[in-house]
């Protein structure tokens, strides 16, 4: 963070805490689609989504005063969005238990199919269809990777603040990033296959 930045923020949250109200709405306009987009790239669920951006920045606005300066507002804010996300799927335990059963993050499996995504044109990944496939495969990662790949590659936050989200070394982070990589790339590899053949097809390969 710059400085500029952080003299941005700072000057944001001392106003917050002062009680100045139109500067919860600018926190809200500034960080809302963030928090909405974990939210709902770990949840699935537009609905609960809405309800954990809610309940993020009520959570936030009410701990103000205790906030520390050893990450910037918004990876703050992520941090409160991703404890909120936590509680709520554990309460779907039950149907989490199959996907999430390693604890330890040796325990992960390497992919035993992988398929090299260059080959595709750039309009087969701009469809909805293929898009849906995406959503549906992040959804299905098991929680541990799934929450660093949706802050890393969807979020576009750093190792360090997605460390900072959630509570975990650097190196740990880009483990599971790695590891998610690769996980999804297995799990979309029969419908890119597919979707390579059908283009070969339709070129007369």
């Amino acid at each position: 963070m710059s400085a500029v930045e952080h003299s941005t923020e700072q000057d944001l949250a001392d106003r917050i805490r002062a009680g100045d109200k139109s500067a919860c709405a600018e926190c809200i306009e500034l960080h809302a689609p963030a928090v909405y987009r974990l939210a709902f790239n770990m949840l699935g669920d537009e609905a609960e989504a809405e309800d954990v951006t809610q309940e993020t920045f009520l959570n936030a606005f009410a701990a103000i005063d205790r906030f520390e300066w050893r990450s910037g507002l918004g990876t703050w804010l992520h941090r409160i969005a991703h404890n909120q996300v936590l509680m709520r799927l554990r309460k779907r335990q039950p149907l989490f238990v199959p996907i999430d059963g390693a604890e330890d993050d040796e325990q992960v499996q390497t992919p035993r199919q992988l398929f090299d995504w260059c080959c595709l044109p750039d309009k087969d990944f701009e469809t909805a269809e293929a898009q849906a496939e995406l959503r549906a495969a992040i959804l299905e990662m098991p929680e541990k990777l799934r929450e660093v790949f949706v802050l890393r590659e969807l979020e576009g936050l750093s190792t360090e603040d997605a460390a900072a989200v959630l509570d975990l070394s650097v190196s740990n982070v880009k483990v599971r990033l790695h590891r998610g990589r690769l996980w999804l790339r297995e799990r979309l590899a029969p419908y890119f296959t597919e979707l390579a053949g059908q283009d070969d097809m339709d070129h007369g390969g």
